[in-house]
């Protein structure tokens, strides 16, 4: 291998370092735009509720202390006291609670996900009493958060409803303010979906809500459900949905504050942590603006937390009787499932650049994974299957690089003698050894080019892999149980320095060693010995922290390689370097009527 293959496998090892390292996209530039009339009120709400938070096991909290009597004004200052009840709704996806304090959803269990210590994922930030509320300005010049006021409701106390088959349940809660003044939410629950409807009722509220909009809001982000925080925060992502493109709030530093307010029709805000999200979707173009906010903040024993508040900007007319609704999906980043909603939603999946890696990854590389699923129940063996068809796809390049670098190989004593030769002057030896590739028909790019144009196919895959939600706590075999975290095989008892590692992960430890077999049978010059260890140690320390799942895709890739590379010093290894035939070609049907004009003649 000569030195330009050299720097071309080092260029490509960059690259995908580069990569692996930069997953998530830039941090937003924070960016002014229109101001509406409740911007000023909004954030005082938001900066209120934007506190941060300690990630505990689940227990109760007190909850927020109770604003002054008249800090809601004369509409809604009686609202602030009342009973709370609690209905629970139960699915076979989830099992969810309502209070009629606030009207909110306090609770969301995902019936067929458990948190890393096996608790079922809760996804709804319950000690700040629940979510989905309404916020708007009054006419006494008041901003009304109905988070901490008193519904009214049929259901009692602690009262289930458990749905099944396609049955329906549609709860009412009444905000009373007067006996000509209501305001109704009605929340409609479908067994079989991770989505349920919220429609508002407005009568006779004309003269209570001012500046012609209110916002669905949805303050306090998404429960965490990972072991490691930090991992799940790098994950985490704001985003709205206008004009048929995705703007993404990304609160990468501790403590600021990331915001972007958007004007204009927008069909859906969201937010996500690593395989969870949560998304507010307008109806029938209703929404005229969102608002998407985001800060990272410290947990104990070096943590963190990206929380995210949304809101939804929707019209109010002033009228005697209207309504509005939006549809809230509260469930697992599954490619299909988000996709089913034709709204976009799967725009929140990172899978790559948008111009080549995505359209791969979503074309590609998801159905026949999908595809393999359905016919092997273990995903390892799923993984093991998929690195096969990827090889065997990729065979004719790999060939083709292979076999050139063998003949670059066989060319390197020449290019040695060229270079002893010339080694006075650089021009004439250049010009020699470029001669030298012409006359034994070889390009020293060419080793290098079917890599590169792996690279795509290589990415799309990463991507997929390492946030694919079924890979989660799924187990393949020994001491693999969870395809999606690393697989520990030895906990240091300290942190090696300058790394900060203390783990290490047993599949990027057996991917480092085919890694170094393959450089031991691919590189051959002495003077570049360095590579055969530099490059297997550097990765094995990259991936050691990456999915187990993703390891094992390349740790099997590897391995076939390996093979592939026997098979083919088996097979052409003997094949004699052979100049290339100088006689001229006929230039096909266009040289044979050439060389036949002077008979024409």
């Amino acid at each position: 291998m000569d030195k330009q293959t050299t720097i071309g496998f080092i260029l490509i090892g960059l690259v995908l370092i580069v990569w692996m390292w930069v997953q998530a996209p830039p941090p937003q530039e924070k960016q002014t735009a229109g101001v509406d009339t409740l911007e000023q009120t909004d954030r005082e709400v938001r900066d209120s509720a934007r506190k941060p938070q300690v990630e505990r096991e689940p227990a109760p909290r007190a909850l927020p202390a109770v604003r002054q009597p008249d800090s809601l004004g004369r509409f809604f200052a009686h609202l602030q006291s009342g009973e709370e009840k609690v209905l629970v709704v139960k699915t076979d996806l989830y099992a969810a609670e309502i209070t009629t304090k606030g009207g909110l959803l306090r609770k969301w269990e995902l019936a067929d996900y458990k948190t890393w210590d096996k608790y079922p994922v809760q996804l709804v930030e319950f000690e700040s009493g629940g979510d989905l509320s309404l916020l708007f300005t009054s006419s006494d010049g008041k901003l009304v958060n109905t988070h901490d006021l008193y519904f009214e409701s049929a259901f009692a106390p602690w009262e289930k409803r458990e749905l099944r088959g396609e049955e329906e349940l549609t709860i009412e809660l009444v905000l009373r303010i007067d006996q000509r003044r209501r305001l109704i939410k009605r929340m409609t629950f479908t067994n079989g979906s991770y989505s349920f409807d919220v429609d508002w009722e407005f009568i006779n509220l004309g003269d209570v809500i001012t500046n012609y909009e209110f916002q669905v809001v949805w303050e306090n982000g998404l429960r965490y459900a990972e072991r490691n925080s930090v991992d799940e925060s790098n994950y985490a992502m704001g985003y709205a949905y206008s004009g048929g493109e995705i703007v993404e709030v990304d609160a990468s530093s501790f403590d600021e504050v990331e915001s972007r307010d958007i004007t204009g029709a927008t069909a859906w805000v969201a937010t996500r942590n690593k395989y969870f999200a949560v998304a507010l979707l307008g109806r029938d173009g209703e929404s005229q603006g969102g608002y998407v906010e985001g800060v990272r903040t410290r947990l104990p024993d070096k943590g963190e937390k990206e929380s995210y508040l949304l809101a939804l900007k929707l019209p109010f007319k002033g009228t005697g009787r209207e309504s509005a609704g939006i549809t809230v999906y509260l469930g697992p980043l599954d490619y299909d499932i988000v996709r089913s909603y034709e709204q976009g939603l799967e725009e929140m999946m990172n899978l790559g650049a948008a111009w080549v890696i995505r359209p791969i990854a979503e074309y590609v590389m998801i159905p026949l994974f999908s595809f393999l699923k359905m016919l092997i129940p273990n995903y390892g063996v799923v993984i093991i299957v998929f690195s096969f068809i990827i090889k065997i796809v990729l065979h004719p390049l790999s060939k083709t690089s292979m076999k050139s670098m063998r003949r670059m190989q066989a060319l390197q004593p020449m290019m040695n003698e060229i270079r002893e030769k010339h080694k006075d002057n650089p021009e004439k030896m250049n010009q020699q050894i470029m001669n030298l590739y012409k006359e034994y028909g070889v390009n020293p790019a060419a080793g290098c080019l079917p890599l590169l144009l792996q690279m795509p196919i290589l990415f799309a895959l990463w991507s997929v892999l390492r946030s694919s939600i079924e890979l989660r706590q799924a187990s393949f075999a020994l001491w693999i149980q969870d395809l999606s975290v690393p697989d520990v095989i030895v906990t240091l008892p300290f942190q090696i320095p300058l790394l900060g590692m203390s783990e290490i992960s047993g599949v990027a430890l057996a991917m480092g060693v085919t890694m170094f077999i393959q450089q031991k049978m691919t590189v051959t010059d002495p003077r570049q010995k360095a590579m055969v260890w530099v490059m297997p140690i550097m990765l094995t320390l990259i991936f050691n922290s990456l999915p187990s799942g993703l390891n094992l895709y390349y740790f099997v890739f590897n391995l076939l390689s390996i093979v592939q590379q026997m098979w083919l010093k088996k097979t052409h290894g003997d094949e004699p370097l052979r100049k290339v035939d100088r006689k001229k070609k006929s230039g096909g049907i266009l040289g044979k009527i050439t060389k036949d004009l002077p008979k024409i003649r």
